[in-house]
């Protein structure tokens, strides 16, 4: 499998390549007052708004700076019955590995849900984020209203 690396603090991470659909540089976002600390903003895509997910907050870490290889990662995010666009800004975003399947192993924690699997290797401990348990239902309330019925 082919994930996009990238870190929340000192610790790498990755992002299967099958859930983003585009890679874009950190960019201005405009601030969601009252929203949670995590919500980066919004990201104006062509007209369209695009929340964005800073994941070193999400993590628990104090916002980082953006740095030169600070990216906006688009994915599409389910939601009942339809899908929507959203956006996780990581820092220091480094390229493109493989991870072999069965090299993946359960973190054996539970502290954070949107962390999955992790893969060792020589370049050190890889974890997985699982976009599908991203958000909590009342934070995907507020970023991603329901469509109205037609």
């Amino acid at each position: 499998m082919k994930v996009l690396v990238f870190h929340i603090g000192p610790d790498r991470y990755g992002l299967p390549l099958r859930s983003i659909t585009r890679v874009l540089p950190a960019a201005s976002l405009k601030q969601v007052p009252l929203a949670p600390d995590f919500v980066a903003g919004l990201l104006d895509l062509h007209g369209e708004p695009v929340p964005v997910i800073d994941l070193s907050t999400l993590a628990g870490l104090a916002p980082p700076p953006v740095w030169f290889d600070t990216r906006i990662i688009l994915a599409e995010y389910r939601l009942p019955g339809r899908s929507a666009m959203i956006g996780l800004q990581a820092e220091h975003v480094t390229g493109i590995e493989t991870v072999e399947p069965e090299a993946l192993r359960d973190a054996g924690l539970g502290s954070a849900p949107f962390l999955g699997q992790v893969a060792g290797g020589s370049a050190g401990m890889l974890q997985l984020v699982e976009l599908d348990q991203l958000l909590v239902p009342a934070v995907r309330e507020l970023l991603f209203r329901p469509t109205a019925a037609a």
